[in-house]
């Protein structure tokens, strides 16, 4: 599984034009899931997203979790983190899995970020076009894989 992670002051998503849901700080994840990952993959992301700390201290550094801050989150499906442009400039997306194994385990991660920030968490549409607005704070952009543990 692939996420990019955005540190937000607000954050709104949209499906096919409709608000969704909205939060003020916290993080937003865009979620990819490769056609290999499997529960250990999930596992791993589940349990580090939320122990980030990416939050700013009383002396200004980076020293605090979401869950410390009390800060929202948004996941947002997101099949073209895994898009491929080495042979020319149109993204091929074979490593994107498929819908039907894709929709349980991005599911089965915001059930885990629901229970571990006890708080509802903002989704868009799995496949639908979404829109995400949200303000970088910092700004703070990080990415990870969970087959890919370097970056």
């Amino acid at each position: 599984m692939r996420a990019v992670i955005q540190r937000v002051s607000r954050a709104t998503v949209r499906v096919e034009g409709t608000v969704s849901g909205s939060i003020d700080q916290g993080l937003v994840v865009l979620l990819g899931v490769d056609r290999d990952d499997t529960s250990e993959d999930l596992e791993w992301l589940a349990n580090k997203v939320p122990q980030l700390r990416v939050f700013d201290d009383t002396d200004g550094k980076m020293n605090l979790d979401i869950t410390q801050v009390d800060g929202g989150m948004a996941v947002v499906s997101q099949f073209t983190l895994f898009g491929n442009v080495r042979k020319g400039t149109r993204p091929s997306f074979n490593r994107s899995a498929a819908p039907d194994k894709a929709i349980p385990l991005y599911e089965q991660f915001v059930e885990r970020m629901t229970q571990r920030l006890a708080k509802s968490i903002v989704t868009g549409e799995f496949g639908a076009m979404m829109e995400v607005e949200l303000t970088n704070e910092g700004p703070v952009t990080l990415v990870i894989d969970s087959r890919d543990k370097r970056i």
